[in-house]
């Protein structure tokens, strides 16, 4: 699987195989899934822990640590999809419309260049 050629739809359905051949779908309430996505997401927050953001760009130059960052990021999508699973949610369609939102909120004439 290379994003240039996997669908959403295609993740989904992974990952709902993957939780139905295991008989999860009890686990994997709403609430359940929001603290592992958290949870996870944390995890991937402990490699920049601590470290400056020159530190932190050096250390991702590291092979063994981007793997164990992109370990994370699955785990942390995981998480997403299966919550997406769980409400019936269609993850392409709500991501447009979030980012139509922040268009909206954050004019790129306005917010060129700036964080805050």
């Amino acid at each position: 699987m290379a994003d240039a050629d996997t669908t959403v739809a295609e993740l989904k359905c992974a990952m709902a195989r993957f939780v139905a051949e295991r008989r999860w779908e009890q686990y994997h309430t709403p609430k359940n899934l929001a603290v592992s996505l958290v949870l996870e997401a944390a995890e991937l927050l402990e490699h920049f822990q601590w470290r400056t953001d020159e530190e932190a760009n050096r250390y991702v130059q590291q092979p063994e640590a981007l793997q164990e960052i992109a370990d994370e990021l699955a785990d942390v999508l995981s998480y997403v999809l299966s919550m997406a699973n769980a409400l019936n949610i269609d993850l392409s369609t709500a991501f447009e419309n979030k980012l139509r939102k922040n268009e909206a909120r954050y004019p790129a004439d306005q917010w060129r260049g700036r964080a805050h």
